[in-house]
């Protein structure tokens, strides 16, 4: 799909959807971010993530490929009072910025090729809140086309060189009427400016 029918069909969602939920991964775990600092969400849509992110005290970069969600998320955000930058971003060509992001949230999006720079964007001691749905699947939510899904543990291998502290992957166990099915959700801390290096080497 080009860039200008991705944001065409974005905008045409975004223009008429309504404010969802947070991320599962942002909402059972918001205790976990830190008391000030600098957040980004990746693929904000509308901003449901940005908002809690800001709501928590956090100045809260939000960006997504729709301008059409940006100026709604920015008119929220006035209203409001909240600490949110909305910018019509595209991450797959954005340049992120090194060591700069105490939180980075990502939900339901997934481009393996940005997996670096999302590590290297990391302070020591930042947050990573990713969740996007799984292959293993068990209804037919998300996306059809399967590069765009997580293989089974791939998101704990993808960003190996952070330290998980939450990791939620049910695939099919059990009873599958239950509990958090089709994706995955990690919470990790990088630990040391030399993860995207670690990284980095182990795909060369």
């Amino acid at each position: 799909m080009s860039d200008d029918i991705a944001r065409e069909k974005w905008d045409s969602h975004y223009s008429a959807a309504d404010l969802p939920e947070a991320a599962t991964v942002l909402r059972d775990n918001a205790h976990l971010l830190p008391k000030q600092g600098t957040a980004l969400d990746i693929a904000c849509g509308l901003g449901a993530n940005s908002i809690v992110l800001a709501e928590h005290g956090l100045e809260t970069h939000a960006w997504d490929i729709s301008p059409v969600a940006v100026e709604r998320l920015r008119a929220y955000a006035v209203e409001r009072g909240l600490p949110i930058i909305a910018a019509a971003k595209d991450v797959q060509y954005e340049a992120l910025p090194p060591a700069q992001f105490d939180v980075i949230v990502v939900a339901h999006f997934l481009d393996r090729r940005i997996t670096p720079a999302l590590l290297a964007a990391l302070k020591v001691g930042g947050l990573l809140f990713y969740q996007t749905f799984t292959r293993t699947a068990v209804s037919d939510a998300g996306p059809h086309n399967e590069e765009w899904r997580l293989a089974d543990g791939e998101l704990l291998s993808m960003f190996a060189p952070l330290r998980p502290l939450v990791y939620r992957e049910e695939g099919r166990v059990g009873d599958v009427t239950r509990g958090f099915r089709d994706k995955a959700l990690l919470v990790a801390v990088k630990e040391s400016d030399r993860s995207g290096d670690c990284l980095k080497a182990g795909h060369d």
